[in-house]
């Protein structure tokens, strides 16, 4: 599926002062028609470092569909860090991304076959690699794995206001 996606890149809007930018409802809209919904269902993506780009189109498009555009910055972070941790850390050939939206939380997760669980490293200043699972940790209001039959899920949680 993520081959059909091209070289597009999701339009921004320019915010007005002091907003968060946001993709285009249009834009958004087509994203998720051309290559899936992860709030829909888990949308695999084959595991090679250009997925991540996918991967945060995605998961924009979502943040955008659900009028939740304060938290844009936050999910696109996380979830190239989580799938970054799954295309270089797994060895597989394929990783599944999923989004769900409950009362005051927005949950995405990261399915990959591996059980191999991942590690929260302490992070120094002068470290240039690592600090993925510490961002999550940090940015997030709760993450986990959760161990599969096959493979594991990596997830984080952000707490979201409901208007």
């Amino acid at each position: 599926m993520a081959d059909r996606a091209g070289s597009e890149q999701p339009q921004r809007v320019a915010p007005a002062a002091g907003a968060q930018p946001v993709l285009a409802a249009d834009t958004a809209d087509a994203v998720l028609d051309l290559l899936a919904d992860p709030s829909a269902g888990e949308v695999h993506l084959t595991s090679r470092p250009e997925s991540a780009s996918t991967a945060r189109r995605l998961s924009l498009s979502v943040v955008r569909k659900w009028s939740l555009p304060q938290y844009a910055d936050t999910v696109e972070l996380l979830v190239s860090e989580l799938v970054g941790n799954a295309v270089r850390h797994t060895g597989a050939r394929t990783f599944g991304l999923r989004m769900q939206r409950r009362r005051g939380w927005i949950r995405v997760e990261v399915r990959d076959p591996s059980r191999a669980l991942p590690c929260l490293l302490p992070v120094r200043d002068l470290d240039i690699s690592g600090r993925g699972l510490f961002l999550v940790d940090k940015l997030s209001d709760r993450w986990g794995v959760d161990l599969q039959p096959r493979g594991k899920t990596t997830w984080f949680e952000l707490r979201v206001s409901e208007r």
